[in-house]
């Protein structure tokens, strides 16, 4: 298959190929065929841990029988013959076999708990990516729900209540014995058996679209809250914390109602089920007692079929009331599935040498997922490098969605976005920086910040920093460029986040530099600073493209982009707009004056 950014450099068109869903895309890969089932995958390689499990359920469901034959043989055998020997000799061999039963138990458990935490170290980063793909798919909305369902599956996977799962299957053996004991006592077991099987479908029935719908409204109300925890300043500044309860008890309410009514109905066949097995246990010692009297088998018949039948029948009982976690489980795993479905794969393209800067857009048009109506529509944008660009418009005209489509977090619904004749996301963000409007730090170090959590030179982080203005801010936090940002860490001011994600923007020296409001929250001195740093850019050979409401920024640029409503409305070199503003103010003046 070609790579665009190897296409780019023979002088074709690069072929991306895009998927149904709002167009998300790897460079240089087929998103159809290599968005592989990871999951399904993942289980897949399982498979030799849960044939181990299988292994040490069968061996430990055989030596379960031992306690019955136990019994058996003391009411049969030593009471009868007082014979001291046999009893030693029996109780040493079941010992042996509760020995090996419980180290089999452990041995079961802790693969169990194994195979659970290989899931979530093989699946998680995978996880993280489609959370992040998905955001970008949805137009930026944010939510760890696909981290919470594998924490989910793991803790399934790994704990007790997978256990019935293998415990299951070995029921007919010890329908088995009991008919060896007796035939009625077998038909009465199965019977018991059968009806148990009937409350697990019965269960399943009633609470399977129940428990469903609950995880889902679960899903919702706890997206709900992460979005109300990031907007904790606006909700605590403003009072509004008793109408965001309100609201989010009210979207919560349909989970709870759905998980009490799956919970009733879960509650109730439990409790059939409970009585049921009690009264296949005195069902089992009545008729027992009764072919006993009727010298029809001996009285430790009585006593091995009745814990027999209640070993075999227990695993059925088990997942009667681990029902509601299965249900969890699978639902989790069936959103993860299709999470990473969603995702594409990265790949691993061609290192290529730092693009010139030539960034091109080519009738680009942007609708989120479900929207008709674009955002963005039908920008034809040709930049060379080392050129800076201002984007201008009022608020809500798309200049924001167009800084991210020239980044590429954002994948456009039509057209393309270049760089350097690549499709930008080609280039797998190395040589591109990005400031977003809304600035958010890692839980790192301004150091780790700075260099984008990767590994680099000291020097390199400096240098970034001091090309954005931030390096002597930085030297006046407590310990400086290890000063460690967020959770726990030390709070820094809107400026100085600006600064040091500015600083972020240009590290590494990229060839293509986008900024969204990078004075926003800066004073007279920072925004003085920015201007030479936009400016120092261009001198290097970096296309830049600021957006900006403020119009001091077309002191900088060479070219200026209007917005309106999604589209453009001029594209022309700043000096002729700015010579049109200077025009307007001395009109504006004159008729002032003039007025006066």
């Amino acid at each position: 298959m070609e790579n665009p950014a190897t296409a780019c450099l023979i002088g074709r068109r690069p072929r991306l190929h895009l998927s149904e869903r709002g167009r998300q895309w790897a460079p240089g890969v087929d998103v159809e065929a290599a968005r592989p089932e990871q999951a399904k995958q993942a289980l897949s390689t399982c498979r030799r841990a849960w044939a181990g499990m299988a292994l040490f359920s069968a061996c430990l469901n055989l030596l379960m029988l031992s306690v019955p034959l136990y019994m058996m043989q003391i009411y049969d055998r030593v009471l009868t013959t007082r014979s001291l020997d046999t009893l030693l000799v029996l109780s040493v061999m079941v010992g042996g076999a509760l020995a090996v039963l419980g180290l089999l138990d452990a041995l079961r458990r802790r693969v169990a708990v194994r195979v659970g935490a290989w899931l979530d170290r093989t699946l998680s980063a995978a996880v993280l990516s489609g959370s992040v793909h998905e955001a970008l798919r949805t137009g930026g909305a944010t939510s760890a729900q696909g981290l919470r369902d594998l924490a989910a599956v793991r803790e399934y996977v790994g704990g007790p209540a997978v256990l019935p799962l293998f415990d299951a299957p070995w029921a007919p053996l010890f329908l088995a014995c009991v008919f060896l004991v007796h035939p009625l006592l077998g038909w009465i077991g199965l019977s018991g058996a059968l009806a148990l099987l009937a409350c697990a479908l019965l269960n399943d029935v009633g609470t399977r679209r129940r428990l469903v719908d609950a995880s889902h409204a679960s899903a919702r109300g706890l997206n709900a809250a992460d979005t109300a925890l990031r907007n904790a300043d606006a909700i605590a500044a403003m009072g509004m914390l008793p109408a965001l309860t309100r609201r989010w008890q009210e979207g919560v309410a349909e989970e709870r109602r759905l998980q009490v009514r799956a919970s009733d109905v879960s509650g109730s066949v439990v409790a059939l089920a409970k009585s049921l097995r009690f009264g296949l246990q005195v069902a089992m010692l009545g008729v027992g007692g009764y072919l006993v009297i009727g010298n029809e088998m001996s009285a430790g018949g009585i006593i091995a079929s009745a814990v027999v039948l209640a070993r075999g029948l227990a695993p059925i009982e088990q997942l009667i009331g681990t029902w509601r976690a299965f249900v969890g489980a699978r639902t989790a795993w069936r959103r993860l599935r299709a999470l990473l479905l969603r995702a594409p794969q990265e790949a691993a393209g061609l290192s290529l040498p730092r693009p010139a800067g030539r960034l091109a857009l080519e009738a680009v048009r942007y609708a989120p997922p479900g929207v008709r109506d674009p955002i963005v529509r039908d920008v034809n944008v040709a930049l060379d490098g080392g050129e800076v660009l201002g984007v201008v418009g009022p608020s809500g005209a798309g200049k924001s969605t167009l800084a991210r489509l020239m980044v590429g977090s954002l994948a456009p619904s039509a057209g393309h976005v270049r760089l350097d004749g690549a499709e930008v996301p080609a280039w797998q963000g190395r040589y591109v920086g990005y400031m977003p409007q809304s600035v958010d730090l890692f839980a790192a170090t301004v150091r780790d910040n700075i260099a984008r959590l990767r590994e680099a030179a000291d020097d390199e982080v400096v240098a970034a920093a001091r090309l954005a203005g931030a390096h002597d801010m930085i030297l006046r936090l407590p310990a400086g460029y290890d000063t460690r940002l967020g959770d726990g860490g030390v709070a820094v001011s809107g400026g100085q986040r600006q600064l040091i994600a500015l600083a972020r923007a240009v590290f590494g020296e990229p060839a293509l530099v986008v900024l969204d409001e990078p004075n926003a929250h800066l004073d007279a001195a920072g925004e003085s600073g920015l201007l030479e740093t936009v400016k120092r850019l261009g001198k290097q050979g970096a296309t830049v493209v600021v957006v900006s409401q403020r119009p001091s920024i077309l002191r900088q640029v060479d070219k200026v982009l209007m917005m309106n409503d999604g589209a453009v409305v001029r594209f022309e070199p700043a000096a002729a707009m700015l010579r049109e503003l200077r025009q307007a103010a001395q009109r504006g003046a004159q008729r002032s004056e003039h007025e006066g």
